[in-house]
């Protein structure tokens, strides 16, 4: 395989927030693609520690980030970035939450752009508009576009399965459903949370912050496929096996295509 990938990561996304929020697209992602809403989450279900895991593949007891606060590897493990980078892929990243910039090493990206979420409104929806528009105009091999409005203007100001929270949900998933519109063509799309969220935080081991939906849409997956065991672990590999890049041998997971058709 050598497809081209763009990921979404919705912060804080609880799969009954998902399903409550209101927005009609919801069933059609469980019907284009597989997915499941009984993910799992790392613990600690804090921000970065969970996005370390996603893009390297390890627990945060292996790559030893267990707050918002990067410290280095004191035994680094190559991430899907870096990966990607010696394969000769092009990446690019839009994110609302400035902490995540260490998700990847320097010179890994081609294209990025950072936007505060308090600093307009619907800051989720304008990074959407501009990770589209590189992807129309330069065409990177791998796209990660995070969306933090969900958590931080949702969860943590209003409080997990307040109607602001469901309402930032319901707008996450159209600026989902326009990706697929736009480049769903010529790209596997995959949207996932980090973690959910309970009261106004997340961190613990409760299923409310460890249980999270993902879905996976493309030629890879079969359309309407409830998946199981799935854990952030296995997006790098999954993502790496999709675009024809070798997995970083220290990666614990397992990619999900090889699953389709099980």
């Amino acid at each position: 395989m050598n497809r081209k990938v763009i990921l979404i990561s919705i912060d804080g996304m609880r799969p009954d927030g998902l399903l409550q929020c209101g927005n009609p697209f919801v069933q059609e992602l469980m019907q284009k693609g597989s997915y499941t809403l009984e993910g799992s989450s790392v613990n600690p279900s804090v921000t970065l520690p969970c996005h370390m895991s996603i893009f390297h593949s390890v627990t945060p007891e292996r790559h030893g980030i267990t707050t918002n606060t990067y410290i280095p590897m004191a035994r680094p493990v190559n991430g899907l970035f870096e990966q990607l980078r010696f394969a000769g892929k092009k990446s690019a990243m839009y994110y609302g939450w400035e902490p995540l910039r260490d998700v990847s090493r320097p010179e890994s990206l081609r294209y990025s752009e950072y936007m505060w979420a308090y600093s307009q409104e619907n800051t989720d929806r304008l990074l959407t508009e501009s990770a589209l528009a590189c992807i129309k105009k330069d065409a990177p091999d791998f796209v990660f576009l995070y969306m933090v409005e969900t958590d931080e203007k949702g969860g943590h100001d209003n409080g997990w399965m307040s109607e602001p929270y469901l309402k930032c949900i319901y707008d996450a998933i159209d600026n989902v459903k326009r990706v697929l519109e736009e480049a769903g063509d010529e790209y596997t799309v995959i949207v996932t949370a980090d973690h959910g969220g309970h009261d106004r935080a997340h961190g613990t081991e409760l299923p409310e912050d460890m249980t999270i939906p993902m879905f996976f849409i493309g030629p890879d997956f079969e359309p309407g496929k409830k998946l199981t065991g799935i854990s952030l672990l296995e997006l790098a590999p999954t993502i790496a096996e999709i675009m024809g890049v070798p997995a970083a041998r220290e990666w614990e997971g397992n990619p999900i295509v090889k699953r389709v058709g099980e």
